[in-house]
């Protein structure tokens, strides 16, 4: 059964309180390890590394907080796992991708608890958290790497680099897609309710499917 519930007041619950503190750790911690990885990326935006409290607290809160986003993200995947599953109606919404970047709803087919914008936006992001971890790990410990295997660092700062600029490009999108395409998706991850007529409009598969399976919550 989904997560989703109609409510009382009339409106649907669509993040519980639990998702919503998870979602809220989980950006928290990305934005603060995007800040500092960019500062340790570039000299010349190394003045954020300052800003949040200098270069060698950033060094060493950087790994910390970086574990912490990891197990953030497994957390979210045990909960979300089956709503982000593909299915055929999803890859049929991919061939109309172009009506939802017009906010064309209309023209698309179903949309679940999530649509497959988002669902593959949370593949990428665990993908990519998983080989951040992997590299983040001998970047962290390179002094029990034998030197005579340091193309594994090399490697290791490739591939950090790659996946950290992969992600950065799915935040952008998330962000704009959340608030500029798609009115009132910032709203629901905040205040956890939508209206019924939002929930029809963007996700209609998902109120078909809470409308018979739950009952009005008093």
């Amino acid at each position: 059964m989904s997560d989703g519930r109609l409510l009382a007041d009339g409106t649907v619950l669509r993040y519980t309180l639990r998702e919503r503190l998870l979602h809220l750790l989980v950006g928290l911690t990305y934005v603060y390890l995007l800040l500092t990885g960019l500062a340790f990326y570039s000299p010349h935006l190394y003045w954020l590394a300052i800003v949040l409290g200098g270069g060698p607290t950033a060094r060493v809160w950087h790994p910390l907080v970086g574990v912490i986003f990891f197990f953030g993200l497994s957390w979210m995947y045990v909960m979300w796992r089956r709503d982000m599953r593909m299915t055929e109606t999803d890859r049929l919404w991919m061939k109309s991708f172009g009506s939802y970047i017009r906010n064309e709803d209309e023209n698309l087919p179903g949309a679940g608890r999530f649509n497959p914008g988002q669902k593959q936006f949370f593949w990428v992001m665990l993908c990519c958290t998983i080989l951040l971890l992997l590299s983040g790990l001998l970047l962290w410990f390179t002094e029990y790497i034998p030197w005579n295997w340091r193309i594994l660092r090399f490697a290791a700062v490739l591939l950090h680099t790659g996946a950290a600029l992969v992600t950065v490009g799915g935040f952008i999108i998330h962000i704009y897609m959340g608030t500029a395409v798609v009115p009132g998706g910032f709203a629901s991850i905040t205040r956890g309710k939508v209206s019924k007529a939002w929930a029809k409009m963007h996700h209609p598969l998902w109120f078909d499917e809470i409308t018979t399976e739950t009952s009005p919550k008093k």
